[in-house]
This record gives C-alpha cells, structure tokens and sequence, in this order.
C-alpha cells in the first residue's frame, strides 16, 4: 500500500500535476492541504474517473484539507474533534477516514505567523486538540497515521539553516514541544526511519530562489503508530514533483506500507 501527503497550495492551480501525479506513482492514498476551494469546487469528478474516492473538508479560499483513496474511504471525521476556534470559527484544517486495512489523518496544522501573534497561540491549542483526538487510535493496534504540513521543523537538522530562523515560528521550543507530546501517544516519525540518507526538506519558499538553492524545511510530516511504522518498507520525498512551472511550494511526502 502506498500512502503520501502534499500540501498542494491550491488543488486548482494544481490539478493537472495531482492527477499526472496519481496516475505515474500508484498511490492507494494521498492526503492533501491547502485545497484552497469550496466543497463544491473540489475535483471529485476528475478524481473518480482515476478510481479515487474523496472525502474533503473546506470552506472556500483559505485553507482546506482532503483523504483521496482508492482503497476504500469510511467512517469520515470531517474537521478536529474539539478543535478550538479562530476569529469565531473552526479552519477547515483535518480530515480523518479509514482506508482500507489504515486509518488516516490529513492535516494542516495551523502557521502561527509571529510568535507573538494570536494565530501562534490557537497553533498551539489545535496540536494540544489533535493530541487528544487521536491519542485512542495512536495507542490501538490498528495501523494508523497522522499526516500533513505541520508547519512546524522538528529538529534544527530540519532547516537549511537554524540561524536564519531566529525569532520565527516553525522552530520554537513550544512548537517542537507540542510535536513530542504528539509522538507520546504512540507515534514516531517514519521518514527517518526509513531513509538511507540524510533526511530532505518538503517544503522550500517561492522566494529567493529557495529550492534551486536547496534552502528548505521539513515540516510535511508522516507521525504513525507501532503498527503503521512497523509496516514501512520504504518512505521518500518527491523532489522532481517541486520542480517546473506551476509546482507548489511543497513536495509529496511518500510511504510504502507492507501490510
């Protein structure tokens, strides 16, 4: 079983690359961020004709996630189960189904923005929500994972370089806190685990020249449990899918499950 995760910064923008995407790499799942559409605007239609089911949560322009499978998609959680609220309302911001033999989370957790902003500390109520709602699965012995773009580096080995980072969000004790708290319900990050070599960045800014020049982060990330990490076989960034016109800032973070 393959199962990847991508921010994809607009599934519209973006809709030509996904499906190419799907079709040349055989994921059975792929959990997407920032579809930046309406529920009506999502390409179920176009997703179907490839043999993908889609359970999406969204609002409109901002934000927006969604679980495609192939395998088969039930029992939809549709948002964080006891989420707290931003400006008065919960982000479309976490989708949650089981597909096929794994349950499965697709998540974008919140930016922060600056440290001494609102949107840092509701970044920090959502990762304590999202410790809480998925503790139960996390400790269970069904295969289960939680991934996305948690917009945060889990370690300075995560950075193209700490010292550019001073001061900002994504890198903060509490932040890196929040992820560790997440890990002790039963979760470790697969991506180490599996790769032979130094882990790579998923994510690198559309300025400055940032991915020619390799100055990135890794903040897409795949958290499972015993199970679920007992099970991977393989796991790798696509590099080749950041690159060209038209990519988006992220690229897909990919696994491969022998179950």
């Amino acid at each position: 079983m393959r199962i990847a995760t991508w921010n994809v910064n607009s599934i519209t923008a973006r809709l030509p690359r996904l499906l190419a995407w799907l079709e040349n790499t055989g994921t059975d799942v792929l959990c997407i961020q920032e579809t930046k559409c309406s529920p009506e605007q999502f390409p179920a239609d176009q997703l179907r004709e490839l043999g993908y089911e889609s359970a999406v949560t969204a609002t409109g322009r901002w934000n927006g996630v969604a679980l495609v499978s192939r395998v088969g998609l039930e029992d939809v959680v549709s948002g964080l189960p006891g989420g707290p609220a931003y400006d008065g309302a919960q982000e479309p911001r976490a989708v949650s189904a089981t597909c096929g033999p794994v349950r499965a989370w697709s998540v974008y957790v919140p930016n922060g923005r600056e440290v001494d902003h609102a949107h840092y500390a509701y970044k920090l109520e959502w990762l304590a929500a999202l410790r809480t709602a998925v503790a139960e699965d996390a400790a269970g012995g069904r295969p289960f994972a939680v991934l996305g773009d948690f917009n945060v580096a889990p370690t300075d080995d995560d950075l193209w370089d700490p010292a550019a980072f001073v001061g900002q969000t994504h890198i903060t004790p509490a932040e890196r806190k929040a992820l560790t708290t997440l890990r002790d319900t039963g979760l470790s990050d697969v991506l180490p685990r599996a790769l032979k070599y130094d882990r790579p960045f998923t994510f690198w800014d559309y300025r400055a020249l940032g991915f020619p020049k390799n100055r990135g982060m890794r903040i897409d990330l795949v958290y499972g449990n015993t199970a679920f990490a007992g099970a991977v076989s393989d796991a790798y960034v696509d590099r080749e899918e950041r690159k060209g016109k038209g990519a988006s800032d992220h690229a897909p973070v990919v696994v491969d499950l022998d179950l």
